[in-house]
């Protein structure tokens, strides 16, 4: 009897058969040769010891799966190597209708594209698929995941555009689209991603101009937009910005002025080089301005450095080089910790630290 009643106990508290068959068949269309990942995936029970699976504690039903190629676990500290995995992303996937979190990340042979009906699992918050070898396009309806806390699809093969859709992810924390083929404008209502703190794009071939909704994202620390085909102006508003401390948006085809605004502002980290940017350096550097990183090179900037560098709290590094400045390098801090090479190729720049 008291057998009997373990036995009903177990299967109440083990997964549900249809949870335990669609893991299986999305395992089928996975190959892992070197770690032996898969072979915990054994028996009745896929909630209890199969590796990357966890089930929510109520329910029994599969809530996570994280599957990463690079980890500290020990399967790989004995196999002295990061994961290598061939396949694709089983469709299958998506009967785990529970699904909170999909990690299937660095494990740099996966194809083909990311599931279309993965836009139906409406508990997911966490989808991150870095570091394979995906392509085909975002899903087009991928906005039905109001839930959505984190989308990383950085360093695959990803193309198309960035759907309309993807701007209704209010609960969206942290985007990452790097290292890509995706083309197209940045929508322009960008900023209704309002919960938004990170967006990477870099790496793409993102056109168009950058919106000047994305200034309404309150929360946004980081914003790379960097080696893309942006062009038009940079919005003065990304200055006013409250939290903004990372602002890359080098190799670009971006032209106009530098907004004032980015130089007495939260910015930090500062990246225009290698862009169209002309006119002036402003003039407008004071105790507010603390740089870790400002990089101006490869533009085509005129006129003197200013003289209000000297008031900035901090410039830890600071680069001017390739552009058409002229004049007397100002003497004293911050320059006096500057090499030559942050100065260098100028039409009739002079003074410490450029040879006379």
């Amino acid at each position: 009897m008291s057998a009997l009643l373990l036995a009903v106990i177990a299967t109440v508290n083990s997964c549900p058969p249809s949870d335990r068959a669609a893991l299986l068949a999305f395992k089928a269309a996975l190959h892992e040769p070197y770690l032996g990942i898969f072979d915990s995936w054994t028996g009745t029970d896929c909630c209890h010891n199969w590796y990357g699976v966890s089930c929510d504690t109520e329910s029994h039903r599969v809530a996570d799966i994280n599957l990463r190629g690079e980890s500290e676990d020990p399967i790989f500290e004995r196999a002295h190597r990061t994961g290598y995995m061939t396949g694709f992303i089983s469709p299958e996937i998506c009967k785990l209708t529970r699904l909170s979190s999909i990690t299937i990340a660095d494990w740099k042979g996966i194809t083909g594209e990311i599931p279309k009906c993965i836009s139906t699992l409406s508990f997911l918050r966490i989808l991150d698929l870095v570091g394979n070898k995906i392509s085909g396009e975002i899903p087009y309806d991928i906005g039905k995941l109001n839930r959505l806390t984190v989308l990383n699809i950085a360093d695959n093969q990803i193309s198309g555009r960035i759907p309309a859709s993807l701007m209704s992810l209010s609960s969206l924390m942290h985007l990452d689209l790097r290292n890509n083929k995706i083309s197209g404008p940045i929508p322009r209502r960008f900023g209704r991603l309002g919960m938004l703190s990170r967006a990477l794009l870099s790496g793409n071939q993102i056109s168009g101009l950058i919106p000047g909704s994305i200034s309404r994202i309150y929360r946004l620390a980081d914003l790379d937009l960097s080696m893309n085909k942006i062009s038009g102006s940079i919005p003065a508003s990304l200055g006013k910005m409250a939290v903004l401390a990372t602002l890359n948006l080098d190799c670009n085809k971006i032209s106009g002025t530098i907004p004032p605004t980015l130089l007495t502002s939260s910015i930090g980290n500062l990246n225009l080089s290698r862009n169209g940017l002309a006119g002036k350096i402003p003039d407008v550097f004071g105790p507010r301005s603390y740089f870790t990183v400002i990089d101006l090179s490869y533009n085509k900037l005129s006129g003197s450095i200013p003289r209000t560098l000297m008031a900035a709290s901090y410039i830890g590094h600071l680069d001017v080089s390739y552009n058409h400045l002229c004049g007397r390098i100002p003497a004293g801090a911050p320059f006096d910790h500057l090499e030559a090479s942050s100065f260098s190729h100028n039409h009739c720049l002079c003074g410490k630290p450029l040879r006379a």
